[in-house]
């Protein structure tokens, strides 16, 4: 494994693991939904680094974008 490639997975991994402490920190719904689609889009990332691209693609399809538009309807759906 080249080193460029291990500072890769090391700084996706030290920011993926920032994104998902601010989903759990945050007061607003929204922004922790936010904070939670982008610590999904980097495990994707993180996937593809790891030469699994299916995967990768499944995480962001699913992962990401449909599982945040299902937390959005919610959060839209309720009242405050």
């Amino acid at each position: 494994m080249s080193p460029l490639l291990s500072i890769a997975h090391i700084v996706v991994l030290v920011i993926m693991i920032v994104a998902a402490i601010l989903a759990v920190v945050l007061r607003d719904l929204l922004s922790s939904v936010i904070a939670l689609a982008a610590a999904s889009l980097l495990l994707a990332l993180e996937y593809y680094l790891l030469h699994a691209p299916d995967v990768a693609i499944a995480e962001a399809g699913i992962g990401a974008a449909l599982t945040m538009a299902i937390y959005i309807f919610a959060i839209r759906a309720t009242k405050k």
